[in-house]
This record gives structure tokens, sequence and C-alpha cells, in this order.
């Protein structure tokens, strides 16, 4: 909802605010963070940060009812049994069950009300399985996706992705591929309902999914690490503002 000084409300929702167990980890997760809250004010945005692990899902949607967009950023595995999955895959992280339901349930309202809605790395899942998508529980360590076992601050790697020709994605980015920094360990399985791929990487991994007909996309990389391209994030950024203006105008 515009706000009185005219700004647009860009709800950010990230998985907990503490996770006092792994230290290094949440660090680097702030480090993320930072970046869109950042952005999205610079882009003239008036942001708001939610935890989803730390509230209940009514209380996620409250607190977010009157936000014109949505980002949901990256963080753990989604638990399994969310898209019919089984525990004890390989690299299995923790799983947040409440953050899962109440991301699910934002997309679920978003697809309903037409709320611009992006999703970043696990973000992006996890509009796959809000929409009745499935997960690839480990994709292994080739060394494209991520780098294991290093600190984290060198997990991230650098690769170019294709962009799906004519999709919104290719339109808000621009050209054919595009330089991404990326880190995850699984990736979106069978496409959600009436979801397309907006990006593939060079062994074909899914990259990105954007929806048919509603304002909703997923990156499976961190448009918003430090040394992803400067103007990657803002221009996802500015396709969400393009998007609820032209939704303002058709109502």
């Amino acid at each position: 909802m515009t706000s009185t000084d005219g700004a647009l409300h860009l709800a950010v929702v990230e998985v907990t605010a503490s996770r006092p167990d792994q230290p290094v980890y949440h660090a680097k997760v702030q480090t993320l963070i930072a970046r869109v809250l950042d952005d999205g004010r610079d882009g003239g945005w008036r942001v708001t940060r939610h935890a989803a692990a730390d509230v209940s899902t009514p209380e996620l949607l409250a607190a977010t009812d009157d936000a014109d967009a949505i980002v949901i950023v990256g963080g753990e595995d989604i638990t399994p049994r969310f898209y019919g999955g089984e525990r004890g895959y390989e690299g299995e992280t923790r799983h947040y069950e409440g953050a899962d339901a109440g991301q699910i349930a934002l997309v679920r309202r978003a697809l309903t009300r037409l709320t611009p809605l992006l999703g970043i790395c696990r973000g992006m899942q996890i509009v796959n399985v809000a929409l009745g998508g499935s997960i690839i529980q480990h994709i292994g360590d080739d060394g494209l996706h991520r780098t294991p076992d290093v600190p984290i601050d060198q997990i991230l790697t650098a690769h170019e992705v294709d962009l799906v020709p004519g999709t919104g994605l290719a339109g808000s980015l621009g050209g054919s591929s595009v330089l991404v920094q990326s880190a995850h360990h699984q990736s979106v399985g069978p496409i959600g309902e009436d979801l397309l791929v907006a990006a593939f990487a060079p062994d074909g991994l899914v990259e990105a999914v954007e929806h048919v007909t509603a304002p909703i996309t997923g990156v499976q990389w961190h448009p918003e690490a430090p040394d992803a391209p400067a103007d990657q994030l803002p221009l996802l950024l500015e396709a969400l503002q393009r998007r609820v203006l032209s939704l303002e105008v058709a109502a």
C-alpha cells in the first residue's frame, strides 16, 4: 500500500532472524538480505522485513497484508513433506516448517491478489512448491552451482545463465544471457502449475521460473550477492515496481 510519502511498500521475507547455532552462515545471510533492503530503499520503496519462522502464518500474512510487492529471500532447505519428499537425503539442512508454511501461503495469496513477487534461491523453490511443483533434493557438487567444502564466503560461484526469449525476465534483464552468482545444492524438479522456465544454467538446470499470467518470478541465483553485477537486483526490483504500477492503472 502506498504510504503517505508516496512510496510503495516492499515486504522482504526471510526464514528466521536468528541462528545462534550457525553464526557464520547467519552472518552471510544477513549480508545478502542487507543488499535487498538497501537496493529496495534506493529504488524508492518503503521496505519492511519479516522473519517467517518467528511468527505464525496468520501473523505473517497480516504483517504483509498491505505490501505492494514481496521478495522471498534465501535460506535453508524446504521441509520435504511440503513437496511429497522424504527426509534423509544427501546434504540435508535444518528445516523451518513454520517458515515454509508461511512463505507458501504468501505465494498463494500473491497469486490470488496478483501481488508482484520475486523469489530468490530458496524463494524460487518456495514459489515452485507453493504452486504444486517439487524439488530435486541434491544436485551434486560439480563446482558449477556452488563450491563445496570451502569457507562460507567462498561458496558462491559465477556462471552464465541463458534467458528464455520472450519471457518477462529476459525483458527485465535484457540480452540473451546474464552472469550470476550461485550457491545451492537443490533445485526445482517438476515445475508447478502455470509456471514456465525463464532461464537455464549451462548444464541445463532450471535457473528461473515465472508465472504465465501472475506477476510472480523466481531466480535460483543470488542477484543480491556482493559480486553480482551491480545492476542486476535493481533491475529485478524495478520490474516489480512496473508490475505494481501497471496493476494500479488497470484497476
